[in-house]
């Protein structure tokens, strides 16, 4: 049911999709992008997109989606009800990863046929794995740790700013070594850049994997702790 919801919401799948597709596609066929000696353009970006829906999917989908829910008393009604709340979480949580992995599969389609991307010599399925699952993880928290502890209309807010703000500083489109440095200083410790980095590292682009993964599993905890403390069903 929770993926029927989903679907029903056409606009926010078209923008899941849409958004991460249109960002590769654009920034691909211009020269705005700073480039590694050796890499394509493509190498660097499409990390970065992947990062992107991940994050689309798990902070600004599910966070508007279950504040809302817990606004109109959703929430309530059905953490009451013989599904229970860690059936519901764990309905809605599964939903998020169903949706990721049909934007990782266009993103990844898109870039082979459009562009000619292959994983690079260092590229581990595993690793790719472990951070797709961190990295939702990670983002799926904030987005329910803002739904559960602020106003809807507050969450919407907040969770588009924060979208807008891994966009330009997260390391999906302009490498965090190509940002001023106390930008990227700052950069780095955020979840956006790590979890692009991540990604980067999986497909065999270079990149820290471990350094990387511990930052983003770190905002994974601490975003999974303060949504199961405060989370608030009404």
């Amino acid at each position: 049911m929770e993926g029927r919801l989903t679907a029903r919401r056409g606009e926010n799948v078209l923008a899941l999709i849409g958004i991460p597709a249109a960002v590769l596609l654009f920034f691909d066929s211009v020269d705005l992008v700073p480039v590694p000696a050796g890499q394509a353009r493509i190498d660097v970006l499409l990390p970065g997109t992947l990062a992107l829906a991940v994050i689309a999917a798990g902070l600004v989908n599910l966070g508007i989606a279950t504040a809302y829910e817990r606004a109109y008393g959703v929430l309530k009604r059905l953490g009451g009800s013989p599904l229970g709340s860690t059936g519901l979480i764990t309905a809605k949580l599964l939903t998020v990863v169903l949706v990721e992995i049909g934007v990782v599969i266009v993103l990844v389609a898109m870039a082979s046929a459009i562009f000619g991307w292959h994983p690079g010599p260092g590229a581990s399925a595993p690793a790719f794995i472990a951070t797709f699952l961190v990295g939702t993880a990670a983002f799926a928290g904030l987005g329910l740790a803002l739904a559960g502890t602020l106003r809807a209309e507050a969450t919407l807010t907040l969770a588009n700013a924060i979208f807008i703000a891994c966009l330009l500083l997260g390391g999906v489109v302009v490498p965090v070594d190509h940002l001023p440095d106390a930008l990227a200083t700052v950069s780095r410790l955020l979840p956006a850049a790590a979890l692009a980095e991540a990604f980067r590292a999986a497909l065999g682009g270079g990149g820290e994997l471990g350094r990387s993964l511990a930052v983003v599993g770190a905002w994974a905890v601490g975003a999974l702790a303060v949504a199961l403390r405060w989370f608030r069903w009404e």
